[in-house]
C-alpha cells in the first residue's frame, strides 16, 4: 500500500505528522517519532528566546489535554547548534520548523533555520478578525525563503476563508488548521482549584474533542482554495481519523493529544493499521484518498425511519434509552419504532454499537 504523500511541493513517505509541542522538543524526542516512520517532524514552536514555562503546565482529562505551555523553553542557539544537526544525522526525515511570533523574530530566525529544514510553519499570535498583520508576516518570510510555507490557524479564527486567502495572498503555500481551542478552563474539584494553567487559571485544549471543528475547517479552505495545501491538525486519534481528514481536504494530518494520553509509540502503531483502514473503505493509496471528492447533500425534510436486523439486535436497549423523541421501546427484547413519534434524526443509528439499525442515514 502507497502511503506517500505530497503536501506544497515537498514528499512525505507517511501522511501522519507530529503536531508541534513537547514530544518535538529536543532532537532525542523527535529522533525517537521519526523512527516511526512519521512523514516529517514538526519541531516545537522555536523562537529567538526560549519561553518561561510555569508548572504543571500539562493535564489529561477524558479525551482532552489542557495546556498553558507557550513555544520551546530552548533559546534559538540550542536548536540550531544541537538538536537540528542531531537530528538530521540520525534520520532523513524532513523536518518542518515552527516558527513564531513577531516580524523581527522572523527576520531573526528564517535566514538561520533555512539552511537546516524542508520547510516552516509560521504560528502568529492571537488573530482575531483583521488578517493585515498575520499577511504582513507572511510576506516577510516569504521574501527570505523559498521552502514551503504553512501557517497554522487558530481554532477561534471567526473567518478561517479569510485568513487562509491573506496568508496566500501573501505567499504561504499551505495552512495547517488548527491549533488548540482556547482560553478554556479545568477544575480540580478536591484543591478547589483550576488544573493547570497561569495565574488567572485559564488553558488550551486539544484532543479529539476539538476534532470535529478542526475537520471542518479543513474541507472549508480546501473547498475555497483547492490549490492550497492544507494540514490537518486537531483531534487525529487513528487510522481512521487519517482517512476522515483527507477526505475533507488535508494532504498530511498532524497528532499530538492523542499520543500524550495514549503513548508516545503510537504514531508506529497507526501508520501499521492505516494499510488495513485503507484497503476497509476500497482506497489504493493516500492519494486515491485525497482525490476522492467529499459527497455533499441536503438533508430530507420528510423522515426515513429506522429499519431494525433482528440478527444482528443484541437487545441492548441503547436506541431506547437514548431516544430524544421516546419513540422506541423494547418488546420481547428488541427495539420497535413508533412512527407516530420519531423525527428520523438518525441518533439510533449512529449509536447501535453492532450496527443493527438502518435506513435513517443515506
Amino acid at each position: 500500500m502507497d502511503l506517500s504523500t505530497r503536501a506544497a511541493g515537498l514528499s512525505l513517505n507517511t501522511p501522519l505528522l507530529p503536531g508541534s509541542g513537547p514530544l518535538t522538543g529536543t532532537d532525542e524526542r523527535m529522533i525517537y517519532l521519526a523512527k516511526q516512520g512519521i512523514g516529517a517532524i514538526i519541531t516545537k514552536t522555536i523562537a529567538p528566546k526560549g519561553a518561561k514555562v510555569e508548572r504543571p503546565c500539562i493535564a489529561g482529562k477524558g479525551n482532552m489535554i489542557f495546556n498553558s505551555e507557550a513555544w520551546s523553553e530552548y533559546d534559538s542557539d540550542v536548536w540550531l547548534e544541537k538538536f537540528l544537526p542531531n537530528t538530521k544525522k540520525e534520520v532523513d526525515t524532513p523536518i518542518i520548523a515552527s516558527v513564531g511570533y513577531d516580524e523581527a523574530d522572523m527576520k531573526y530566525l528564517i535566514p538561520l533555520l533555512n539552511p537546516m529544514v524542508s520547510g516552516f510553519e509560521y504560528i502568529p499570535r492571537y488573530v482575531g478578525k483583521d488578517f493585515e498583520e498575520v499577511g504582513h508576516i507572511v510576506g516577510t518570510i516569504r521574501a527570505m525563503t523559498e521552502l514551503p510555507l504553512w501557517v497554522k490557524m487558530n481554532a477561534n479564527i471567526p473567518d478561517p476563508v479569510g485568513f487562509a486567502k491573506a496568508c496566500r495572498d501573501h505567499g504561504a503555500q499551505g495552512i495547517v488548521a488548527v491549533t488548540s481551542l482556547g482560553p478554556n478552563m479545568g477544575i480540580d474539584i478536591k484543591k478547589r482549584r483550576p488544573l493547570i494553567g497561569t495565574a488567572d487559571g485559564f488553558v488550551w485544549t486539544s484532543g479529539p474533542a476539538i476534532k470535529p471543528l478542526a475537520v471542518a475547517y479543513v474541507n472549508m479552505i480546501k473547498e475555497a482554495y483547492p490549490n492550497l495545501s492544507v494540514i490537518a491538525s486537531g483531534g487525529c486519534a487513528s487510522a481512521e481519523d487519517i482517512v476522515e481528514f483527507l477526505l475533507a481536504g488535508a494532504d498530511a494530518v498532524q497528532m499530538l493529544s492523542e499520543a500524550m494520553m495514549k503513548g508516545r509509540d503510537l504514531y508506529g502503531k497507526i501508520l501499521e493499521e492505516l494499510p488495513r483502514v485503507l484497503e476497509k473503505y476500497g482506497f489504493t493509496s493516500i492519494e486515491d484518498v485525497k482525490s476522492t471528492k467529499l459527497e455533499k447533500k441536503a438533508g430530507a425534510l420528510e423522515p426515513s425511519y429506522p429499519v431494525l436486523d433482528t440478527e444482528k439486535c443484541t437487545g441492548c436497549g441503547i436506541c431506547r434509552r437514548n431516544c430524544p423523541y421516546f419513540a422506541m421501546e423494547m418488546r420481547d427484547g428488541k427495539p420497535c419504532v413508533d412512527m407516530e413519534k420519531c423525527f428520523g434524526c438518525g441518533l439510533c443509528e449512529s449509536k447501535c454499537p453492532v450496527n443493527a439499525i438502518r435506513n435513517v442515514i443515506q
